[in-house]
């Protein structure tokens, strides 16, 4: 599988209503190669349908789809995880998962975080915020010398996350990012058919 491209995460106030399936298959459709499902909610029977039904899209449109932060469901439905500092550890999850399961894990600006996570055998890493952003307005900054760092240094795919647009991606690509992870700038959109226009655009920045 390539951890390559566009990488879709999904926001739960963001597509309510039933946006959540349409919205993410246009993503799809436009060519995200990652889906991440991200529902912070306590209601463990709903996500478990929403996720199944993300893992079927995925593997319609030959992607791969990534369960934030809860192992169990990613471990029932055979599919991918992505864990924040605090949220469990990458190699426990290795060891559950095995070694073909797509693990990525957030290292904040933080050279050292993407040094343990590269070592319990993260297929990924992810580094952010680069810009303002609205799903996690606190997050500790980044700069673009952080990602010339980080190629240097490891042999992980890396992902750029935190308010990227199409403005700003480019310049992340071109510093070494594999992946630009995009939630509002891709979603915050009034039909899936646009959702789907901006997953192209995107998508066409690493072609």
């Amino acid at each position: 599988m390539t951890l390559h491209g566009l990488y879709a995460i999904t926001d739960t106030p963001l597509l309510a209503g039933g946006k959540l399936l349409p919205y993410a298959e246009a993503a799809l459709r436009g060519g995200a190669r990652l889906l991440q499902y991200r529902d912070k909610s306590g209601d463990d029977a709903r996500r478990f349908d929403e996720a199944q039904a993300l893992a079927e899209l995925c593997r319609h449109h030959g992607a791969t789809l990534i369960i934030n932060d809860d192992l169990e469901l990613a471990a029932r439905l055979g599919v991918g995880l992505h864990l924040g500092q605090g949220d469990g550890s990458l190699a426990a999850a290795r060891a559950r998962l095995g070694g073909d399961c797509v693990l990525g894990g957030t290292c904040h600006a933080q050279l050292e975080l993407a040094e343990r996570a590269v070592a319990e055998g993260a297929s990924y890493i992810a580094f952010g915020r680069f810009f303002n952003s609205n799903t996690k307005p606190g997050a500790p900054a980044a700069t673009v010398e952080l990602l010339d760092q980080a190629r240097a240094r490891f042999d992980r795919p890396i992902v750029a996350i935190g308010g990227v647009s199409l403005d700003t991606a480019p310049g992340l690509i071109a510093r070494g990012a594999s992946m630009v992870a995009v939630i509002h700038a891709l979603f915050a959109a009034d039909s899936a058919s646009e959702v789907e226009d901006r997953a192209r655009a995107f998508a066409a920045l690493f072609d």
